[in-house]
C-alpha cells in the first residue's frame, strides 16, 4: 500500500537492524523490496513487515532468493 510512509518506514527498521537492500512503489500499487543480511535479522524485518507503520494495511508478503547483492546500506529507490 503506497502512501502510508511505508519506504521510510522500512528504510528505518532494515538500517536499525544493519540490512542491506532497497525498497521501491510499483506502479500496481504494491511495494517491492530487498532485504541482504543475516538470517535471523531478515525475517524479523520481515515479521515487522507484516504490520508496517501504522497506516499501513499488508495483505500479502512475498518471498524469493535474490541473486545480485545490494550496494552497502538500505535505500528507497524511485518508483517503478
Amino acid at each position: 500500500m503506497q502512501g502510508v510512509w511505508f519506504r521510510g518506514w522500512t528504510q528505518q527498521q532494515a538500517n536499525a537492524l544493519k540490512l542491506d537492500g532497497w525498497i521501491r512503489n510499483n506502479a500496481d500499487g504494491s511495494v517491492e523490496g530487498v532485504f541482504c543480511g543475516p538470517e535471523e535479522a531478515i525475517d524479523h524485518m520481515i515479521e515487522q513487515c507484516w504490520s508496517g507503520p501504522p497506516l499501513a494495511q499488508v495483505k500479502a508478503i512475498y518471498e524469493a532468493p535474490e541473486t545480485t547483492a545490494p550496494e552497502p546500506g538500505f535505500h528507497q529507490r524511485a518508483s517503478d
